[in-house]
């Protein structure tokens, strides 16, 4: 009986190794667009609000006056861009192709600013009135997820790939906070729903 219950053991052993050494990306399914379709890195898309009649696409903006660095917000629904501006999502991991559910990576806007500085997303400042991150652009690049919520998705700050070893970050969801009449994205509030559309 001892011999069959050490088999077993290092059967299950065995079968648990395995299990971690695959590739995650053939335990994530990949994010899709309105159509269906896989997103694909170096691909141009729009991300839109998940739910109608309440803003445009995300964008970059002007945070009360402020001239750099620009703020990831949304486009005011009357706004001649509705749709905001497109981004291109990056993984973490090199090589791959597919853009896959909650699992690192970068976002950066196709733009071009006065700023003289990146488009990509970074987590930023703390709001002192609320405790919320806004999320913002130049300087060092931040690695988001995307994780599915029943059909639409929701962006989440939570770097495990990028920085396995990091002390535990203060992991939270992407959200609108409105501020002066404008909608910024901001961490560790309620999630905000999106999709995504090919540009």
């Amino acid at each position: 009986m001892t011999s069959i219950g050490t088999t077993l053991s290092f059967v299950w052993l065995t079968m648990a190794i395995c299990s971690l050494a695959q590739p995650a990306d053939d335990q994530s399914p990949p994010v899709l667009d309105t159509s269906g379709q896989p997103l694909e890195t170096g691909v141009e898309y729009y991300i839109l609000p998940g739910i109608t009649d309440v803003a445009g696409g995300l964008t970059l903006v002007n945070r009360n006056g402020i001239r750099c660095p620009f703020y990831v917000g949304q486009e005011p629904l009357a706004s001649a861009e509705p749709n905001g501006t497109s981004v291109i999502f990056t993984p973490y991991t090199s090589g791959e192709t597919i853009i896959r559910e909650s699992r690192d990576l970068s976002v950066q806007f196709q733009a071009l600013t006065i700023c003289i500085q990146s488009t990509a997303w970074r987590v930023g400042e703390e709001d002192p009135e609320t405790g919320r991150r806004f999320i913002v652009t130049a300087g060092d690049k931040s690695y988001f997820r995307i994780d599915n919520n029943g059909g639409v998705y929701n962006f989440s700050w939570c770097p495990t790939e990028s920085c396995p070893n990091c002390a535990r970050p203060r992991c939270g969801s992407a959200g609108i906070l409105i501020e002066d009449d404008k909608r910024l994205l901001a961490l560790d509030g309620p999630a905000f729903p999106f999709v995504f559309t090919r540009a």
